[in-house]
């Protein structure tokens, strides 16, 4: 049976990738001010996701154990690599490729 607030605490994890290769898109353009730097849509947008993301976890951990959290939440570790690749076109190396491994490993283990 799936658990539902599992589920949650997942589809954060994936909120919070979003956000983050938001973030990171915004830093690489050049701004004309330092204030246009913090106040445009990629930044703005990238942090209301972060903040949607941590109040999604603290719905989550109304029916997931605090041992599972941190464990669901390095699901966020495999979505930044792959819409890194995708929206960034960032390289997948055989270092990236064998971390994700490890983590989807650890997970896998954690749950049995």
């Amino acid at each position: 049976m799936i658990n539902l607030y599992a589920c949650i605490m997942i589809f954060s994890a994936f909120i919070a990738s979003i956000s983050q290769i938001l973030l990171k898109k915004s830093a690489n353009k050049e701004y004309k001010s330092f204030i246009n730097e913090y106040i445009n849509p990629l930044v703005i947008t990238g942090y209301f996701l972060l903040t949607s993301s941590m109040l999604l976890n603290i719905v989550a951990y109304r029916g997931v154990n605090y041992k599972l959290g941190p464990v669901l939440n390095a699901t966020s570790y495999v979505f930044v690599l792959v819409l890194g690749h995708i929206i960034l076109c960032e390289k997948i190396t055989c270092k990236k490729i064998a971390g994700m491994i490890l983590i989807i490993i650890g997970i896998i283990v954690f749950n049995i």
